[in-house]
C-alpha cells in the first residue's frame, strides 16, 4: 500500500506550511505575551486565506469550499497545528454541521461562514455533562412555535469571537435500554439575540489567545425557523458530523510535536556541554531517535 501524498497533497501541505511561517509565526510572541488576538489581525489573517482559495475548505464546492477529502484536510490541520490556535482560528474552517442548514438557513447561516463573513462555534459541553452528552441539563422547552431556551454550557472555544453558536439543548426525554435519555435539538443562536451572553471561561495553561467561554441563556427565546435539523434529532446530527473533529485533534496533536522536534533537532547540535554538541551524547541522542519515531507513529496512524 502507498501511504506516499499525491503531488497537490505536497503542494497543499508546502502552501499552507509557508502560510503559517510567514503569517502566523511573526504574531506568537505577542499573542503569548497579551493572550490577546488584536481583531484587526484576526481579520487580516481570515482575508489572506479567503484571498489564497483555502477558507472553509473543508466544505463542498457546491457551496463555495475548496471541497478537500478527509485526508488532504487533516493534512492541512496538521500543518496548521504548527502555530498559534488563537490566530490559527482565523484560517477558518466552519463546522461541518452547518452543511445541515436547510431553506433559508443556508442564505443567513451556511452560505456566509463559507465566505468567511460569519464565525461560528459549538456549544455542547456543560459543567455536569461533558461527555455525556445526552444528560445536558440545558433544556429549550416549547413556547408557541418558538423555543425558549435555558442554561449553561462551558468550554466553548472561540465563542468570544463567534457571529452565531450552534447550541445543543435537551428537548425532552426518552425511555432508552440505559434508561431515560434526554432527547437533543440543535439551535442557531445570533450574537446579540435576547437572554444569551458570552462570559468569560476559565484561565488554561496553555492556546493563549485562544479563549474558552461560558454561554448563559435565560428564557432566550429562538424561533422554530432555527433548529437545525430536526427537533430532537440533534444527536443524531452531532453522530454524523463531529466525528471528524477526532482526526482534528490528533493532526494538530501531530502538527505541534513536529514542531517542537524541528526546534530540538539543531538546538541539540548547537548547544555544547564537555566540548561537543549535547546531541552527540546518547542520552539526549537516544530520546532525539524514540521522539521522531513516535512522531511518525503517529503521523502514520492519523
Amino acid at each position: 500500500m502507498d501511504f506516499g501524498l499525491s503531488e497537490e497533497q505536497e503542494m497543499i501541505v508546502e502552501t499552507v506550511r509557508v502560510f503559517v511561517e510567514t503569517e502566523i509565526y511573526p504574531h506568537e510572541n505577542e499573542v503569548e505575551r497579551s493572550g490577546i488576538v488584536p481583531p484587526e489581525l484576526g481579520d487580516e489573517i481570515r482575508r489572506k486565506c479567503i484571498d489564497l482559495g483555502f477558507y472553509a475548505c473543508n466544505f463542498p464546492e457546491e457551496v463555495g469550499g475548496a471541497g478537500l477529502d478527509h485526508v488532504t484536510f487533516t493534512l492541512v490541520e496538521r500543518e496548521l497545528g504548527r502555530g498559534s490556535l488563537g490566530l490559527t482560528v482565523f484560517f477558518g474552517r466552519p463546522s461541518g454541521i452547518l452543511m445541515a442548514c436547510e431553506g433559508e438557513q443556508r442564505e443567513r447561516y451556511l452560505l456566509p461562514a463559507v465566505r468567511g463573513e460569519k464565525i461560528d462555534a459549538l456549544a455542547i459541553t456543560e459543567p455536569d455533562a461533558g461527555s455525556d452528552m445526552r444528560g445536558m441539563k440545558c433544556a429549550a422547552r416549547r413556547d408557541g412555535s418558538d423555543f425558549v431556551l435555558n442554561g449553561t454550557k462551558h468550554f466553548i472555544s472561540h465563542a468570544d469571537v463567534a457571529d452565531f453558536v450552534i447550541v445543543f439543548a435537551a428537548t425532552g426525554e426518552e425511555e432508552t435500554p440505559k434508561g431515560i435519555k434526554k432527547k437533543i435539538t440543535a439551535f442557531l443562536v445570533d450574537r446579540g439575540t435576547p437572554g444569551f451572553e458570552i462570559l468569560k471561561g476559565y484561565d488554561s495553561v496553555s492556546h493563549r489567545g485562544y479563549h474558552n467561554c461560558t454561554l448563559s441563556f435565560t428564557d432566550c427565546r429562538i424561533p422554530k425557523s432555527q433548529v437545525l435539523g430536526e427537533v430532537h434529532r440533534g444527536f443524531d446530527i452531532a453522530n454524523q458530523w463531529l466525528y471528524g473533529t477526532r482526526l482534528t485533534v490528533a493532526a494538530t496533536c501531530v502538527g505541534r510535536a513536529r514542531r517542537v522536534f524541528d526546534m530540538t533537532l539543531p538546538y541539540a547540535a548547537e548547544r555544547k556541554q564537555f566540548g561537543k554538541p549535547i546531541g552527540a551524547n546518547q542520552g539526549v541522542s537516544f530520546k532525539l531517535a524514540d521522539m521522531i519515531t513516535e512522531i511518525d507513529a503517529a503521523d502514520w496512524l492519523t
